[in-house]
């Protein structure tokens, strides 16, 4: 492999990660906002009550979302095995 062709198989790559990690990370992101709005609202300062709703959250969206994310991954897997298939 050339060096342009190393680039963009990491390029791919990272595109892909962001792709595959977006929904996880944003329902966590909508949740800790939520959940910091509710407490500042409440004037209730539990610090596990900002981490159980989000951990909760994250697993049900990583269950929904898996389809989605083994998909984008196979492809990717399927890129990167055609490039070395072909040198």
């Amino acid at each position: 492999m050339t060096g342009p062709e190393v680039l963009d198989v990491a390029r791919d790559a990272i595109y892909t990660l962001i792709i595959v990690s977006a929904p996880v990370m944003l329902v966590g992101l909508i949740v800790g906002v939520v959940v910091s709005l509710f407490q500042a609202l409440t004037q209730i300062q539990e610090q596990t009550l900002a981490f159980v709703p989000k951990i909760l959250a994250i697993f049900i969206s990583l269950l929904i979302a898996l389809p989605f994310m083994a998909e984008k991954l196979q492809m990717e897997m399927m890129r990167i095995a055609a490039r070395i298939v072909t040198g």
